[in-house]
């Protein structure tokens, strides 16, 4: 621990509100705090500094040390310790892939009803990776991630109703659930979402969702929708292509670089803008 960490009883009083406005204010004060709250063994705040070691923020990146953080939350059955655990094994932060593994974890932390750990897992069986394919189960797990309030799990409902993949395409209830993940900030629900305004002819709908998703997606997201964009039939969808572009190419630059912590799976856009129709304007 630092020479210059603040007291045990100093730290019982941090409430999380006061630690996100130091982080705000001083991400290495931040820092210091968490680090130090890891080590007198509070289990959010061991993961909070994992967390931090993996993005480099307010200390040196350092993948490896997180991994070792992660898993002492873990090995006390805290489930945001499993989870991430779990997303360190299939993404290979600071240890070697090993997707058998994650979805072991997955398993365990969702057992404990954490509905990130189910969003996980469910997302791993749509794509039969380490696990054995298994749309129904998935399902499931979405369904009580959404009822946790969880909007990535929200837009992969959507997907269910949308492409038919346990029943009947239900494309009037797949809007409804891009719709509530993309007002609770979901980049994917809101791209989904400004897909089926274009379809419809609403454009200004469109960008405007559009703009969104761009806004708060990650660059190798905007790398997919870039061109998808270029070739829409609709100027101002268009030119929604050179802003996503943008992103991606301030995201190449050294300043820009970032962990890759908050990026997802591969986007999977197979739906993309398909099937829409130029309408004269």
């Amino acid at each position: 621990m630092r020479a210059d960490a603040p007291t045990y009883e100093a730290l019982k009083q941090e409430t999380q509100e006061s630690l996100q406005a130091r982080l705000a204010a001083s991400p290495e004060d931040a820092a210091r705090w968490i680090e130090a709250a890891a080590h007198s063994g509070s289990k959010p705040s061991i993961v909070n500094w994992a967390q931090m070691l993996l993005d480099g923020q307010g200390t040196r990146r350092d993948p490896e040390a997180a991994f070792r953080w992660f898993r002492i939350a873990a090995e006390t059955g805290y489930p945001d310790g499993i989870n991430m655990v779990g997303r360190c094994y299939e993404l290979g932060w600071g240890t070697a892939v090993d997707l058998e593994e994650a979805a072991r974890c997955y398993n365990l932390a969702a057992a404990l009803d954490h509905h990130w750990a189910k969003f996980n897992l469910g997302v791993m069986l749509v794509a039969g990776s380490g696990v054995k394919r298994d749309l129904a189960t998935a399902l499931s797990l979405f369904v009580a991630s959404a009822r946790a309030g969880n909007h990535k799990a929200m837009n992969m409902i959507g997907r269910y109703c949308e492409e038919g993949w346990c029943g009947s395409r239900k494309p009037a209830a797949a809007m409804r659930w891009y719709a509530r993940a993309a007002f609770r900030g979901c980049f994917r629900g809101q791209f989904h979402l400004a897909r089926f305004y274009a379809s419809a002819g609403r454009i200004e709908e469109a960008t405007a969702w559009l703009q969104s998703s761009i806004n708060n997606a990650p660059a190798d997201f905007c790398a997919d929708i870039a061109p998808l964009l270029e070739r829409h039939p609709h100027p101002a969808i268009q030119a929604l292509s050179k802003r996503a572009s943008i992103k991606v190419s301030l995201a190449m630059r050294p300043e820009g670089v970032k962990s890759h912590t908050k990026s997802r799976r591969p986007s999977r856009l197979g739906l993309a803008f398909r099937g829409i129709k130029k309408r004269s304007s």
